[in-house]
């Protein structure tokens, strides 16, 4: 009778076994798949349990490698759109960060390198007796942004340090002169936070999400840390602060992901304008939209415009004529090489331009990532 009941357990050990296994494209005894049978129960139908526990230890194993592996391919595809752009690009009304509000899981470290070499014309305030200017800029950047939860929702918090090199060309009083600068442009702070769609989740629990529309909001500080002369007409920094407060929605379906953001920049005042002169501007509405396409997991390409609207100036009282009204369009590539290094290339140019904006830039950025 005893022996009868054995037969049978062991018949269904082995089935169970077999199907398990199969799961995980390997037979129970862990090797690859064969007409071998699975040595899980005694020749004799007995159960050995010491065979039980090992086999399934193996599997065991092998469920937390694939597992393992797929949430590093899973974060590090869908979390570098978002941290790695807004760390590689230049910042100002006039930036275009596909994927800006990409999920990603709490606890990751990024680092990013970047440059961006831009050609085009360029706007001075309409005080100054600079006409037809023309620049060549290359812009480098280091950048560091960390994920961690925030009441309970996914967030991020990023600081950007550029150095900018530009050559430019204007006529200044009715005579054609040219002047070079370089050195540290105004650093970047940004703190993003989840409001709807991405609830802060470790690696593990990462893994199995599956983004659909998300909705998030975030706050840019650009501080006046750029090296600023009050007596020169062309300086690298801003000798002011700019605050940009923003919301977002993406929504992802299969392979597609749209992208839409509306903000606005701030300003305060810089008191120490040319010549000692106050200067004060508008602020400027910003709005941003991209269509991202997935290749691949590790490969994905958007198509990105924005527009941004209002920055008329005033000098000492005096309003200036220079309100912007101006549209860029682009091209972003995003390359997985592993799942802790990425490459980003850019393309844009102006769209349409009213003052400023009508410039063409490419951009090349690498990223590394670690918990």
């Amino acid at each position: 009778m005893d022996e009868s009941k054995n037969l049978r357990f062991g018949r269904r050990c082995r089935s169970a076994l077999k199907r398990t296994a199969s799961h995980f494209g390997a037979r129970a005894d862990g090797e690859d798949r064969g007409p071998t049978r699975a040595p899980v129960c005694g020749s004799g139908g007995g159960w050995h349990p010491e065979s039980r526990v090992v086999q399934i230890s193996v599997m065991m194993a092998r469920s937390l490698k694939i597992h393992r592996t797929s949430s590093v391919r899973r974060w590090a595809t869908f979390m570098l759109p978002g941290l790695f752009g807004v760390l590689s690009t230049a910042v100002s009304a006039q930036e275009l960060v596909p994927a800006a509000y990409a999920p990603a899981p709490v606890g990751i470290n990024l680092v990013t390198f970047a440059g961006v070499y831009s050609n085009g014309d360029v706007s001075f305030d309409p005080s100054l007796p600079v006409e037809d200017a023309s620049a060549r800029i290359s812009a480098w950047s280091a950048g560091y942004g960390r994920t961690f939860g925030f009441i309970g929702r996914a967030a991020n918090v990023t600081v950007l340090a550029p150095y900018v090199v530009g050559d430019l060309e204007a006529v200044y009083i009715g005579e054609q002169t040219s002047v070079d600068r370089s050195g540290l442009a105004d650093a970047v702070l940004r703190f993003g936070v989840n409001l709807f769609g991405v609830p802060a989740m470790d690696r593990e629990a990462f893994g199995s999400y599956r983004p659909g529309t998300l909705i998030g909001a975030s706050l840019l500080v650009r501080v006046p840390t750029g090296e600023y002369d009050p007596t020169k007409l062309i300086n690298i920094g801003a000798n002011r602060w700019g605050f940009k407060p923003e919301v977002g929605v993406a929504h992802m379906f299969g392979k597609w992901a749209l992208d839409a953001y509306l903000g606005g920049w701030f300003f305060s005042d810089n008191s120490d304008f040319y010549g000692g002169q106050t200067r004060t501007q508008d602020p400027i509405l910003s709005t941003q939209a991209h269509v991202r396409y997935f290749v691949s997991r590790e490969f994905w390409a958007s198509l990105d415009g924005n527009f941004w609207h209002g920055g008329k100036t005033k000098v000492e009282g005096v309003t200036n004529d220079d309100l912007q009204r101006n549209s860029r369009v682009g091209l972003t590539v995003a390359w997985q090489v592993a799942p802790q290094h990425g490459l980003r290339l850019v393309a844009s140019r102006g769209a349409f331009t009213r003052v400023g904006g009508d410039f063409t830039s490419l951009g090349v950025s690498y990223s590394y990532t670690w918990m």
